[in-house]
């Protein structure tokens, strides 16, 4: 690296290490991405996003659960209430910087669970092939014949209302889009000349499944979890909205515009505040998606 500046050396055409390439296709690929300005847009919402969530004590105005009854339904900006009161006299506002914890809690645990899960058994489904591949397929196949929504429902009806029942569910939902996606890039990673060359050096299928097969899948799971993570806030915020997810008093986005709703031609805010918070966290992955894969998948992006 002498004689070069640190740019310099990532932008390297002829890196001097697998370390060296690794963090040289790190940099191209965050300048890629920041390139891009409406992924760096859904970028920056998200790490505000995360910054409110940790820093929630510090940042509400008021304490999401007390009540105050004689200040109900106060419309926004009144009394030092931003956003306005609920129906039982609590700040909306700090409701809503709250409840980005229980967002964040969601989508951490399902983006955890189900891209594993799916990851896992389209890659086996892929390479091991024959009545494993179509007992998985089928199986995979029930599940995406549901609309995601519903199976959720009937999996929390059965596990029971909270908020781990419904990540559960989410997961449970989740899964089958990223075992056809870890199936698909198998199938033509398992029949490639790299894949021969490090069988006939004696690698076993679970070496090769791991060491190999994964690590080449995990860039289109990526661009499709982010894409989802709209999904499954909507999923968790309808759970909620029934009454199947996050339970009172707990500030849960999709259980604030279900309180809301009751007031929603008089006291609009009750329910609006909430919804556009969903709105605006949905779009931030949507648009922070659209970049990744123009990042980790280009050939995509192109067509």
């Amino acid at each position: 690296m002498s004689g070069m500046t640190l740019r310099q050396w990532l932008l390297t055409d002829t890196p001097t290490s697998r370390r060296h390439a690794k963090m040289a296709s790190f940099y191209k690929g965050w300048l890629t991405l920041r390139g891009n300005t409406m992924a760096m847009f859904g970028l920056g919402i998200l790490v505000a996003l995360g910054l409110i969530a940790l820093f929630a004590p510090l940042l509400a105005p008021y304490d999401w659960t007390t009540q105050n009854l004689g200040n109900r339904l106060q419309p926004l900006g009144t009394e030092g209430h931003l956003l306005g009161t609920d129906s039982l006299g609590r700040d909306i506002l700090s409701r809503l910087i709250y409840g980005s914890r229980i967002t964040l809690y969601i989508v951490a645990l399902v983006a955890l669970i189900a891209p594993v899960a799916g990851l896992l058994v389209g890659t086996v489904a892929g390479y091991v092939g024959g009545w494993v591949d179509l007992v998985l397929m089928r199986i995979t196949d029930i599940f995406l014949a549901f609309p995601r929504l519903v199976l959720a429902l009937a999996f929390v009806a059965a596990l029971g209302a909270g908020i781990e029942n419904a990540v559960l569910a989410i997961s449970l939902t989740a899964w089958p889009p990223y075992a056809r996606i870890a199936r698909a890039e198998t199938l033509t990673i398992r029949s490639s000349d790299y894949i021969s060359a490090i069988r006939l050096q004696g690698a076993g299928p679970i070496r090769i499944i791991t060491k190999h097969i994964w690590p080449l899948c995990i860039s289109s799971l990526i661009v499709r979890v982010t894409l989802d993570m709209a999904g499954i806030i909507l999923a968790a915020a309808g759970l909620g909205f029934l009454g199947l997810g996050a339970q009172p008093p707990s500030p849960e986005w999709g259980a604030m515009i279900s309180e809301g709703r009751r007031f929603i031609l008089d006291y609009w805010w009750v329910a609006t505040m909430p919804g556009l918070a969903i709105f605006t966290v949905s779009l931030a992955f949507n648009l922070l998606g659209d970049g990744l894969r123009d990042v980790l998948d280009p050939k995509d992006s192109e067509t």
